[in-house]
This record gives structure tokens, sequence and C-alpha cells, in this order.
């Protein structure tokens, strides 16, 4: 059975990401955790925080292609300091002629392993699907960014709007 992707599955996702308390939601594609290929889609609202990290296997390269919406994706050096940040949109962003031409400058990215990066939803209800190779394993300690707030820190929320103040000169 396949599963179409189109704008009511895109509409009930963002709706379980405007409910839930993470503020974003997956809707998995690969059948199980151990799936050797992951693909899903990821619907964020603005107020989500995704720990900056970096995935270290070398297998873990990861994809990233918006599907609705506005992502800014941003990338940092070691010791936390931002080296790019990429405005990532909807294809409607970059299509000449769209008034809305110009918000995005890409729509997708290919992310390396090793690639300390984050990703903040710019927009309500963006839409990304997400594809990298399984399984899913959680975080080590190497792979989370020590100088970045943790989920459900206290200091999340601010750090997350100074990130967002990246995008809000370009």
């Amino acid at each position: 059975m396949i599963t179409v992707i189109d704008q009511a599955l895109l509409d009930e996702l963002c709706a379980e990401a405007a409910d839930g308390p993470r503020r974003r939601m997956n809707r998995n594609f690969h059948p199980y955790d151990d799936h050797p290929a992951h693909r899903l889609l990821n619907a964020m609202q603005p107020d989500s925080y995704i720990p900056p990290h970096r995935h270290l296997d070398p297998n873990k390269d990861e994809t990233f292609v918006v599907l609705r919406g506005l992502l800014g994706l941003l990338l940092f050096d070691d010791a936390g300091g931002v080296v790019r940040g990429v405005k990532v949109g909807a294809a409607a962003l970059c299509v000449p002629g769209n008034p809305l031409r110009g918000q995005a400058t890409a729509i997708g990215v290919d992310i390396p392993h090793g690639t300390w990066h984050t990703a903040v939803a710019l927009e309500p209800d963006t839409v990304f699907l997400e594809a990298k190779s399984g399984p899913y394993l959680p975080f080590t300690a190497e792979e989370k960014a020590p100088w970045a707030p943790a989920e459900n820190a206290p200091e999340a929320a601010p750090y997350l709007a100074a990130l967002k103040q990246a995008f809000s000169k370009s």
C-alpha cells in the first residue's frame, strides 16, 4: 500500500504538531526503528526546539526537503558559533513570479555526518521530508552539543529565540 503525501496529510500532521507538547510531530514511512532507511515527514511549529546535534556515524548523512513553510537550518562550529544559516522553503517560495519568492534560498539541504546542526521553523505549520539511514539510535553524549541547552531546560526558549535572530537579518 502506498502513502499519498497530499495537503490533507500535511494538514493532519501540522494539527498534531500544534497540539503536541514538543510542538512537532513525525510521520514515519519506515516500518520500524531498525529499518536501514529512515524516511519521514517532520511537522514543526515556530516554538519547537531541536537541540543542536550531530550524527557521528559515517552512514548518517541527513537530507531535508521542505514541503510546506519555511525552515531555518543552522550549522555550528565545535564551540557553538553559527557557521552558516540557510533558509529552506517549499518550492513555491523559490518559483519565479511568486510574490513570496526570495524568502527561501533552497528547497532542500543535505547535511554530512559529523556536522553540528539544528532546524527551526520560521513559519507555522512547516513540514519537511527527512531521509537518513537507520537504525534509530538515541544521541550519544558526543553527538549532543555541550554548549546548547537541553530540550526542556529553562534556557531553551531564549536560546531558540536567539537562533531565530540569525534569520531576521537576512
